[in-house]
Order: structure tokens, then sequence, then C-alpha cells
């Protein structure tokens, strides 16, 4: 089964050439096919520049689920037309080699990735979206998890993870979407996905731009996003002017440690969310849902999950420079208990001159017992309160029209609470040289 699915993997990568003509290098065929379809058309499949409103953002559909960045984003992107289909690739690969001092640290070389290939055509009275997300992190990321000084969430070999990130599935995502216009800037829209993102979060961070360039995930990810693998997801929603609103049903429990295969399940959660653009550069949203059951480990657990955040995206020089940015709250209430673990974040990472990338992220996040391995008692509680604090720099090595490489390296300081200090000492850190490799531009 697993071999099967990498070969899966390597022809969908095959297919590259394919999507590797951009929109502004368009043959005459494709140019022909570009004029016949029509204005309306034309601005409903944006070509990967910023969107005029925000029901052009969302029909986009460029990120994680439904979740949405500012209009004025660009997405990074292969496209090009094929018949009535506009064919697009989005993907993104880092190969990291980790060091981590302390007696919980650990070194690692790894690789976090994911490619999503999309189609998208007018259909009936609306606009047809078909997406479909991969990982090979089940084969580039060996144990089950890459080191992480206190991160936890799901398990590996039957045990919560401690200290480690587990992988992401080879099937992030399979998904169908459909918009239906109600006038120049309102939208009904519906989601329908075996794996996919409910409306729960702000945009996942694997595809967040303000932190493209960091390859590890927050240490709040189980209390913000990390319902964007979910199983079995059912969304509607609704845009007006300049407001976003959707609910979804979908199978709370997360990914078990089979990452080869698409699991199935009830739905049995639910979530609701709310997201407005005042401004081209500005989005912010607030979600609130209920997760049956999320943890493996603690199964009689449900969960409680709300989330605030404020995304920036703003252009200087001609596109010479730009600037993402992330502002971020997430907690999760364990319903029937008093227990409250919260999570606040904001990461940015700037591009000067397409030569430069910088980026930052710092974290304030609750820790529960889990991290005390072992020793852990059987109901899981906050016993403290990390700080992170993360600073990275990369430099361009290659680019040409299928993406970039770049060669950069990253270091994270860590303030640990007096709970946690026999197991970690006072300011452990990590550091880590990163390749990063975009498809687009």
């Amino acid at each position: 089964m697993q071999r099967s699915l990498v070969f899966v993997w390597m022809a969908l990568a095959g297919a590259l050439p394919v999507y590797s003509q951009s929109a502004a290098s368009m043959g005459s065929h494709e140019e022909a096919q570009m004029g016949e379809m029509g204005p309306s058309m034309k601005m409903d499949m944006n070509m990967g520049g910023p969107a005029e409103t925000l029901a052009a953002n969302v029909l986009r559909h460029t990120t994680s689920g439904t979740s949405l960045e500012p209009d004025s984003t660009e997405p990074s992107m292969l496209m090009r037309m094929h018949s009535n289909w506009m064919l697009m690739l989005h993907g993104q690969a880092s190969i990291v080699a980790q060091q981590q001092s302390g007696d919980r640290g650990h070194d690692k070389v790894f690789s976090a990735n994911w490619i999503m290939p999309m189609a998208q055509r007018k259909w009936a009275t609306g606009e047809l979206t078909l997406r479909l997300m991969l990982s090979l992190e089940p084969a580039t990321i060996s144990g089950r998890y890459y080191p992480e000084l206190f991160q936890q969430g799901e398990t590996a070999y039957g045990r919560p993870i401690a200290d480690g990130q587990h992988p992401h599935n080879l099937f992030m995502e399979v998904a169908a979407l459909y918009d239906m216009k109600l006038g120049e800037q309102n939208l009904l829209s519906f989601y329908a996905a075996l794996v996919g993102d409910p409306a729960l979060g702000p945009v996942a961070y694997p595809h967040r731009d303000s932190a493209g360039e960091d390859p590890l995930a927050p240490l709040g990810h189980h209390l913000e996003d990390s319902t964007h693998i979910a199983d079995d997801v059912l969304t509607g929603g609704g845009t007006w002017r300049k407001v976003h609103i959707e609910a979804s049903g979908f199978h709370g429990r997360e990914p078990d440690e089979n990452r080869w295969t698409i699991t199935v399940g009830a739905i049995d959660s639910w979530s609701a969310r709310l997201t407005v653009a005042p401004a081209k550069d500005w989005s912010a949203q607030y979600s609130i849902g209920h997760l049956h059951s999320p943890e493996q480990v603690h199964p009689e657990e449900d969960v409680l999950r709300q989330t605030a955040s404020v995304a920036y995206h703003h252009a200087w020089s001609g596109g010479a420079m730009t600037l993402d940015a992330l502002a971020l709250w997430g907690r999760n209430h364990t319903i029937g208990t008093p227990e409250n673990a919260n999570g606040y974040l904001f990461e940015a990472t700037t591009h000067v001159h397409d030569h430069h990338s910088v980026w930052t992220r710092i974290e304030n996040a609750d820790r529960t017992t889990d991290l005390l391995g072992e020793n852990a008692p059987p109901e899981e509680s906050v016993i403290g309160r990390v700080q992170a604090y993360t600073g990275g720099y990369a430099h361009r090595l290659y680019r040409d029209r299928y993406g970039i490489a770049e060669l950069g390296a990253q270091a994270t300081l860590y303030d640990t609470p007096e709970s946690l200090r026999l197991f970690y000492g006072d300011r452990p850190m990590g550091v880590a040289v990163v390749l990063n490799l975009h498809l687009g531009h």
C-alpha cells in the first residue's frame, strides 16, 4: 500500500511540466482560450495577483480549506489553461538540519513538504474547484516525528508525542468546492472533503505567507489550527461585501499513526467562523468549534476551541519588498472541567528585493502534563506556559519559471516555566539550517 501511494506521488510530481507555464508566459493557444472565456470568467479565475474584492479572494481557493489570507496577497503558483479548466499547482518543501540543546533536545535531518494541484472551471451557474493536497512527510520524517522542544500533540508508537511534531498524512486534502455568485460581491459557497480543513482557525501554518519560511510547527498548533487535516468535512458559507460567514460539520478525532491512508468517521463535531476584510491588506477571523474526542490518548475528553486572528500583507516598491504578519490567539477548553489551555502567537516574514527573506515567530503557549512522559497523570492538565522566540534569514540561491530555492538558518530561544525546569533547564535553544523550495513566484 505504501509503495503504491509513493508511485502516485511520483506521477503527480512528474506532471509538473503540465503546470509549468505561468500566466505571464502563456502561449498563444492559452491566450486565445482566455480571450474566449469572457470578462466575468477571467475575473473569477484570478491569475494569482491581488484580489479586487473579498468575493474574488474567496474564489481563488489557494489556502487550506476555506480560510482566507488578506485580499492583497499574491499566491505563489504555477498555472495554465487546459480546455475550459484553469490548472494550478502550489507546493513547498523544506530540508532541515535541526539541533537542540539540553537533556530533552535532539538532532535530526528531515523534510517538511506538501504539494497541491488544483483545477477550476465554470460549471452551471457557478465555479467548481477540485483540489488535492499531498505530503511525503510519512517518508521524509523518520521515527514518526521531528524534534521540537516543548511541542506536543497526537501520538507516536501509542504514546503522546513530547518535544516533537508529527508528520502530516500523505493525503492532506481531497476536496471539491462550489461557489455561486449572487452579485458582484456576494457568494454562496460549499465545501466537501474526505480530508480537509473545517471553518475553524486561521489559514493553517503550512499555507500562511507569514510562516512560509519557518519549517517548524508553532507550539500552539493544537490550540489554533490542528484541524486542517480533519476527516469528512462539510462546510457551507456566504460572502457579503467584506464579510464571510461559514459553518462546518466534521469528524473530530485527530489522524491516527498510519499516515499513508485516508480514514473515515462520523460527523460528530462542528465549527463556525466569521471573517472580515476591512481593507485589502487586512483580514481578521473569529471561530469557535466543538471537537468530539480529538485525542486518542484522552478519548473521554471533548474540547471547545476558540481562535481569533488578524493577518496583514503589504507590498512596497512594485512588489520588491513584501511583509506578511499574523497575530493569533487560540484556546482549548476541556468540556466538563475547569481546564483552559491558551496559546498566543505573533509571526512575520518579509522578502527584500526577491533575494532576502527574514522571519520571526514569538509564542506564549500553555503546556500540559503530557510533556512529563511516563510520569504524566492519567488526566491531562496545564502545568506551565512556555515562551519561544524565533528569528531566521534565508538567501535566494536560484530562481526560474518553476520556482525558487533559498538557503538559510533560524534559531529559537525558549523560556522554561518553573514547573518544567527540572527537565529542560532555564533557557534551552534550537537551531536549524534550512533549504526552502517554493513552486512558482
